[in-house]
């Protein structure tokens, strides 16, 4: 059937049936890539050097023991392989069935292969990244037909400090080999990866916090010790914080609570105080959105001891605005999701964007729930005239273009 439905899609005619939503979408995108459903050989995979350069560079590289413990005994077991990408589709390491290996050797499934959508077609590792969700593909829904006779079943691994997109963990076996209790199994496997990445995270911060609390007992007035994606290791004369914006060498920070800051480097992180250290001075953020116009692109507007500018894409716009809207009282990434995209299913994507843009904006964005930090003035121009309200893709943003909430 998914055969049929293949074969009409492609040559135009009225299929049996429809395919999944997903498919649908995946095979949309991969046509305007112009991917050609009867493709050979896919492109040709990187060096074995370029390969060993990734994967040093890779943060997966630390939890790799941990997914081979979860996943390729049981790979084995089940006539699969495990495949560890990067967050362009690039496979860094394979394992697994020595059968299965051998066979995705002929389809060009091994290690320096790209496997984006727009390389190799409708498959489990690139429409998990162009979804940012797992993914399980079986047989046809493949779009290039040399894939027909697998299935697959992949899902994204982020960042849990940043949610970054680290690269994706797939299992692949031929199509008799379909388990629908696989999705699971991989989505579990990431998770205890994430999990990890989490903890050695937290060690490091720890080990930083030793360094930092003697070190900020010398320091007059607010200051706090921050790793290099912005996490809090210690403070002092402040308001704990959990993170800040990341810090940059020789380019001023706005924290809240302290106001502009000289970034200066410690083992391990960064030292952050006020730059303007005026006695009894105490500084004031206020957030403002600037959705205008002539503003392209939109930008978060940070004024305190001084003007700070940080220019959004539409995204990250729309969630400041949405964060704006809610208040106090805060909102939750369900609910988020829902006025981003409509529905609730985007807990990932939203979770994803919401700790970049707190990356960014640092201390003056909190969490649990997602809200402006309590003292933030917070300033919004016209909402029912701004164009930028009027051509939201986002339910929930386009309703304020009517007054709506």
């Amino acid at each position: 059937m998914l055969a049929r439905v293949h074969d009409a899609l492609l040559s135009g005619d009225r299929p049996p049936t429809r395919p999944r939503d997903l498919v649908e979408r995946s095979w949309k995108r991969v046509r305007q890539y112009g991917v050609n459903p009867d493709l050979g050989d896919p492109p040709a995979p990187m060096t074995p050097d370029q390969v060993e350069q990734r994967r040093q560079a890779s943060p997966l590289s630390r939890v790799l023991p941990l997914l081979r413990a979860s996943l390729t005994s049981v790979a084995e077991d089940a006539r699969h392989i495990m495949v560890i990408t990067d967050a362009h589709g690039v496979v860094l390491w394979r394992e697994g069935a020595s059968r299965v290996r051998h066979r995705a050797d002929g389809l060009g499934f091994a290690e320096g292969a790209t496997w984006s959508e727009g390389a190799v077609g409708t498959n489990a590792i690139g429409t998990a990244l162009a979804e940012a969700a797992p993914v399980q593909l079986f047989s046809a829904e493949h779009f290039v037909r040399r894939q027909h006779p697998w299935t697959c079943t992949a899902c994204p691994v982020h960042d849990p400090r940043t949610g970054e997109l680290l690269g994706v963990v797939d299992v692949t076996g031929l199509a008799e080999t379909v388990h629908p209790t696989t999705v699971a199994l991989v989505c579990t496997a990431v998770k205890l990866a994430e999990s990890s990445l989490w903890h050695q995270h937290e060690g490091r911060l720890e080990a930083l916090r030793t360094v930092g609390v003697p070190l900020l007992a010398g320091v007059p007035g607010p200051a706090l010790v921050v790793d290099d994606h912005g996490w809090v290791a210690a403070v002092t004369g402040m308001a704990p914080v959990d993170r800040v914006a990341v810090p940059r060498p020789d380019q001023q920070l706005a924290v809240h609570g302290v106001g502009l800051c000289e970034p200066e480097a410690v083992p391990g992180g960064w030292l952050l105080r006020a730059a303007d250290a005026t006695p009894g001075a105490v500084p004031r953020d206020r957030l403002r959105l600037s959705l205008e116009l002539d503003s392209r692109p939109v930008r978060a507007v940070v004024e305190g001891t001084n003007r700070w500018l940080h220019p959004l894409s539409a995204r990250p716009a729309e969630l400041l605005l949405l964060l704006a809207m809610a208040g106090d009282t805060g909102t939750n990434a369900a609910e988020l999701s829902r006025a981003l995209y409509g529905d609730g299913a985007h807990l990932v994507t939203v979770r994803a964007e919401l700790s970049r843009l707190r990356r960014t904006l640092g201390g003056l964005l909190l969490a649990r729930p997602y809200r402006i930090a309590p003292g933030v003035d917070v300033r919004l121009p016209d909402l029912t005239g701004s164009a930028f309200v009027r051509n939201s893709t986002a339910p929930g943003v386009r309703a304020l273009a009517t007054g709506g909430r």
